[in-house]
């Protein structure tokens, strides 16, 4: 727990000056809070006497000065520190973005969206306590308490004994007390808010699916009990809040009263004057004004901690696939060649691909068929250096893969994935997703090869037209064009299409091959696919099973063998046929 506590500081580090003003206003704050408070019970005091005004008049400056300055200094307190917080919070959120985006998409299917939303926004912010309440009460605790030392010094050195003797028990064994009753139901709090918001995520996207069959009552169920216990650990905190606030005005007032039997027979031997008892008790009272957070910042702490060991959980995974040193960028040559490449998945026995090697020349038209789990789109994310292969080698423009930089492989290949993610955003803006310099017409020219430009200008606000999240507002086939169009759209030497018209009719399957096509003269055209329809263009079809190549040649040689690829040829025939009775 101290470790990771230490390494949570670390990442605030760049802000220590910022911690260490916000803490000294903190500091001045309640110093002048207590001066007022003091100072105010001396002009009391001395009042009922019925002094002369001269001899008040230092007390009444003084209510003044310490007035206005607690407010300024509180004002510029609150402002610096959530200034400080603020900042350390976007650190983090920028650190721990930073951190994931390597680990996708491999080491993330390991975990949901929701969790992974509760970690990056609700655990990120659960970690400004750090600072406000944990860092900063402490520092400004310890300093009025040397502040109250000498103050009450210049009395008897009885009274600061008694103080401090009695902050030391608000400031440490309240805050244990705390911690003890509190971290369980911190860290079951910190669980069950992660769970509620996978839940919540998984009904607001499977909603159709739950009105569909009729669950949603079920789910609704599920949910409540999940949210019951959310607010009844809510309640137990807040239960162990009002103790520990309880207990820290219990010892303020066994502090006083000991300070009081200590201060009244010295006032009856006229060893002090009658009106600094007032000055003792309210002393008293406004200096535990800096013990009253420490029981709070104990309770946070394994909050907070907790939240810490969610992010680091995911920060400390190593990526599947890194950048090896020396790195080495492409030239001109995009040439594609894979020797014997063998991979598996983690939770796999088995191979996906194995022993697999052929070549894709660059500027070629190349079709790799196959059923689906032949470990096509395995093959794919392998090639994007998603997933890292455990044997054999792959080149890119005669390079291995492994020695090119990420970032520079993939600004070298678009891909047109089966569920491409469409943003909640314009038509417009998701095409211009893959090159946000690109021109309007640039745009259309590239929606037009994808067969969707027709479709969008239909559209009342026509390429401004929002789509919603995930572009549910279209159309599968709609989709997966507008997805072709963005990647058209990279302009990119080399084009993997992933099952690109597997949603789409016969009549603009065949269309969209027949744009598709042209790209070759400039560009490597790679289709993977399990539809069999327009591949009579294609320089060479490679035959995928079983993580093997089984056949390699073009359409109408491989029509000639009696293979695989002619068998399913006339499956898919079948399948488009129509009998008609007579």
């Amino acid at each position: 727990m101290k470790g990771r506590f230490i390494e949570v500081l670390r990442l605030a580090l760049s802000y220590k000056s910022w911690m260490a003003f916000a803490a000294l206003l903190g500091f001045l704050t309640v110093g002048n809070g207590i001066g007022l408070m003091m100072t105010s019970a001396y002009i009391i005091a001395k009042a009922a006497l019925h002094p002369s005004i001269a001899e008040l008049q230092i007390g009444i400056v003084g209510v003044r000065f310490f007035g206005i300055a607690r407010g300024v200094f509180r004002y510029f307190e609150r402002y610096v520190s959530h200034e400080v917080t603020f900042r350390i919070l976007e650190c983090l959120r920028v650190w721990f973005y930073k951190a994931v985006e390597p680990l996708a998409p491999a080491r993330l299917q390991n975990y949901k969206s929701g969790d992974l939303l509760a970690r990056i926004v609700a655990d990120v912010e659960t970690l400004e306590h750090v600072y406000v309440r944990i860092i900063a009460p402490p520092v400004v605790a310890v300093a009025v308490s040397v502040l109250m030392w000498f103050l009450f010094g210049i009395f008897d050195i009885r009274f600061s004994l008694t103080l401090l003797a009695f902050f030391l028990v608000g400031g440490t064994g309240v805050p244990a007390l705390t911690r003890f009753l509190s971290q369980r139901t911190g860290n079951e709090l910190i669980e069950t808010r992660s769970q509620l918001s996978v839940m919540a995520i998984d009904a607001t996207q499977g909603m159709q699916e739950l009105l569909a069959f009729g669950r949603q009552e079920d789910h609704l169920a599920a949910f409540d009990v999940l949210n019951k216990k959310y607010v009844h650990l809510q309640r137990r905190m807040a239960l162990v809040s009002g103790l520990h606030e309880s207990l820290v005005g219990l010892i303020m007032n066994a502090a006083v009263f000991v300070i009081l039997t200590a201060a009244i027979p010295e006032v009856n031997s006229q060893q002090m004057e009658g009106v600094f008892l007032s000055v003792l008790v309210i002393g008293t009272m406004a200096a535990f004004e800096a013990v009253v957070p420490l029981p709070a910042a104990a309770q946070y702490f394994d909050n907070s901690m907790k939240a810490a060991d969610r992010l680091f959980e995911i920060i400390e995974t190593e990526p599947i696939v890194e950048d090896a040193k020396p790195e080495l960028v492409l030239d001109a040559n995009f040439h594609l060649s894979i020797r014997n490449l063998k991979f598996r998945y983690p939770a796999n026995a088995s191979l996906v691909l194995n022993d697999l090697s052929f070549d894709i020349p660059e500027k070629s038209k190349t079709v790799v068929v196959g059923a689906s789990g032949a470990g096509k789109s395995t093959l794919i994310n392998i090639l994007m250096r998603f997933w890292e292969f455990q044997a054999g080698l792959i080149q890119f423009g005669g390079v291995d893969i492994r020695r090119i930089p990420q970032e520079a492989l993939r600004r070298h290949i678009a891909v047109v994935s089966q569920n491409t993610h469409l943003f909640n955003n314009t038509i417009f803006e998701n095409i211009r997703l893959a090159n946000p310099a690109a021109l309007p017409q640039e745009v259309e020219t590239c929606a037009r090869l994808a067969q969707i430009h027709q479709f969008i200008a239909e559209l009342p606000a026509g390429y401004n037209t929002w789509i919603g999240e995930q572009g549910l507002q279209l159309s599968a086939g709609q989709r997966q064009r507008l997805s072709i169009a963005r990647a058209l759209l990279k302009n990119t030497p080399v084009i993997l299409f992933d099952e690109p018209t597997a949603n789409l009719d016969v009549v603009t399957e065949k269309a969209l091959l027949a744009s598709i096509w042209p790209l070759a003269e400039e560009k490597t055209v790679v289709l993977f696919t399990h539809r069999l329809v327009g591949l009579e263009n294609a320089d060479r079809i490679l035959v995928l099973q079983e993580g093997q190549i089984i056949e390699s040649g073009k359409h109408s040689d491989l029509l000639k063998n009696d293979g695989l690829y002619r068998e399913m040829v006339m499956q898919q025939n079948q399948l488009l046929s129509f009998d008609f009775m007579p």
